[in-house]
């Protein structure tokens, strides 16, 4: 007989670009801090400090990045200009001289004596520190800045600190601490704990097993479940069906899920996330002439202001119009706040705009949209779904092949016909095809030949989330399945949900853009961004304690021991999803 599970003795984990959001399934929210870990450099005349930026990324360095944004900011006008208000209205303009010329003669005013903020103490010489105290290290204390994921996945890079050995020992460090110091649950006891970890739709198998590996052998837990995100957002918003969006700081993924089951073919992830808009939002300000001039965006506490100003300040309220006055303060530790004025136009509204015009964050030369990757295979699981496959394809061969002798006789009254239907079985038989071919044979049916070609051609070029929408909903296999889709498109993560206007944007976007065919029958295109006013950024964390108290989930746990003895075959075998 199977013991029940104590819910309280669950620890669900969701690790993002940003935040690890982590607590026990029955906690009503979880502990959410910033996943990053500063660690001592060992000798400071060797190497040089390596830290990871907030907002920087390698792509927006190109020559041609700039023309890139101007020439988009451009269509971007265009867009929100030739959608009108809610009243009929076309959006009014703002002079751009009203704005650079207020912001010009701005000066900032000391509002306090002190901000009463500190830098994290480092007097007792920690070898290493996590979270928000990390990111308020001061300059020059010696200490490298690593966050261990990125755009959706390791951080792995040729630097100080970016092997697949020291981005786990990051992750380990950072979960273990936190466990202990939020969670109060010590290292030790973790066999008595089971663990839900959940991942990116698009995820490296590799490395989800290393995960695996630092979960149960590592730190030492009991027993543990993967899953997907947008499956545990389906389940965190008590939807059965749904096309999710997520968008987060550095990623944007979109899944079509059908009564718990992520749809392989309409799989899409972009690069791009909130700390793009940031960026974005940030090049509109220096455009506007922004009046803290001091302002780099390399620098951690310019760039956490930033992205307050982002919060703050952005929208995508098509009735929002017309010039703003705006203030801010800029609070560093041990000096006076400086309190600034600021007006704006429709760089608060550009800015957002960005997630369907990509190419307004200037990004060139780095890969911006993926797909899913076919399983290439693990030498610890030599039975997957390749080899299998493979063997049936032979089997049925073999069959054809006995079946043809045993006819021999009347097949010999027309032997040219034999050897032309021979030829015709050979030329399509899938052992004479890729890989990637016998895999895709026991997957959804694919898109049609056009659909296909349309698509390689459209995934070489970054996608607008409206884009990736369509895109997806389109791979579906059935009409019916895409009208359920554009009846539930659901937004998760806090990369667009929070803008104001944002469900309404969206909306709009899509339902403009969808085929026409489809216009006719879907009535409504819902746009859900807060499903059971839940914040969208922990849909999917509670997505996961939902998980794990299903009753259906308790054969799919992986014990510790299942795992040293049997390893990837058992992730295989238990996994909620096609591994």
């Amino acid at each position: 007989m199977v013991e029940p599970i104590q819910w309280a003795t669950v620890v669900v984990i969701h690790p993002g670009s940003y935040w690890l959001r982590i607590g026990r399934a029955t906690d009503a929210l979880p502990v959410t801090i910033p996943q990053v870990i500063a660690r001592r450099q060992k000798d400071r005349s060797i190497l040089p400090k390596y830290e990871d930026s907030v907002l920087i990324r390698d792509g927006i360095f190109h020559p041609n990045s700039e023309t890139q944004q101007e020439h988009t900011l451009k269509m971007v006008e265009q867009a929100i200009w030739s959608r009108k208000t809610s009243q009929g209205q076309r959006r009014q303009s703002v002079p751009a001289a009203e704005v650079t010329g207020f912001n010009r003669a701005v000066k900032s005013q000391p509002i306090d004596d002190n901000s009463g903020m500190q830098w994290s103490d480092t007097s007792s010489k920690p070898e290493f520190i996590i979270g928000e105290e990390a990111l308020y290290l001061e300059p020059n204390d010696g200490f490298n800045i690593h966050w261990p994921i990125r755009r959706g996945g390791l951080n792995l890079h040729c630097g100080v600190g970016g092997s697949l050995t020291s981005v786990l020992q990051d992750l380990e460090t950072v979960w273990g601490m936190t466990l202990q110091q939020k969670l109060n649950i010590p290292l030790k006891d973790l066999k008595h704990y089971r663990a839900v970890l959940i991942i990116p739709d698009i995820y490296h198998r590799p490395h989800v097993k290393e995960l695996m590996n630092l979960l149960l052998l590592r730190m030492g837990f009991g027993a543990a479940i993967v899953h997907q995100e947008s499956v545990l957002a389906t389940y965190g918003s008590g939807l059965s069906s749904a096309c999710v969006v997520d968008v987060g700081d550095q990623k944007t993924s979109v899944c079509c899920v059908e009564d718990g089951l992520s749809h392989r073919n309409t799989r899409l992830c972009m690069t791009y996330g909130g700390s793009d808009v940031t960026r974005c939002f940030t090049w509109l300000l220096e455009r506007a002439f922004f009046p803290y001039q001091e302002c780099q965006p390399a620098k951690t506490m310019d760039a956490l202001l930033l992205l307050e100003l982002k919060e703050t300040f952005c929208h995508l309220d098509q009735d929002l119009d017309g010039v703003q006055l705006l203030d801010f303060h800029v609070r560093y530790p041990n000096q006076p706040t400086l309190m600034y004025q600021l007006k704006l136009g429709d760089e608060t509204l550009q800015a957002p705009m960005g997630l369907f015009y990509p190419l307004i964050f200037g990004i060139i030369g780095e890969k911006m949209t993926y797909t899913q990757q076919r399983n290439q295979g693990d030498s610890e699981d030599v039975h997957d779904e390749l080899y299998l496959l493979q063997t049936q394809k032979e089997q049925q061969q073999s069959t054809k092949k006995s079946g043809s002798a045993t006819n021999s006789d009347s097949t010999n009254q027309n032997a040219d016909g034999i050897m032309t239907s021979s030829g015709s079985q050979l030329s399509t038989s899938p052992t004479s095809q890729s890989q990637s071919d016998l895999i895709q044979a026991e997957e959804a049916p694919p898109p049609t030949i056009s659909r296909r070609i349309s698509t390689s051609q459209s995934l070489d070029k970054p996608l607008g989330v409206d884009q990736a929408i369509l895109h997806s909903i389109d791979c579906c296999s059935s009409d019916e399945t895409k009208k359920k889709m554009y009846s539930c498109i659901l937004v998760v993560g806090g990369g667009l949900s929070h803008f104001q206007g944002a469900s309404d944007m969206l909306q709009h976007r899509v339902q403009t853009k969808m085929p026409p065919s489809f216009r006719k029958v879907v009535d409504k295109v819902e746009v859900i961004c807060k499903s059971k006013d839940l914040d969208p950024r922990m849909t999917c964390w509670k997505g996961g304690t939902v998980l794990a108290c299903l009753d259906t989930a308790q054969e799919l746990w992986i014990r510790q021991r299942e795992w040293k003895t049997h390893g990837l075959k058992v992730l295989r075998e238990r996994s909620p999803f096609v591994w």
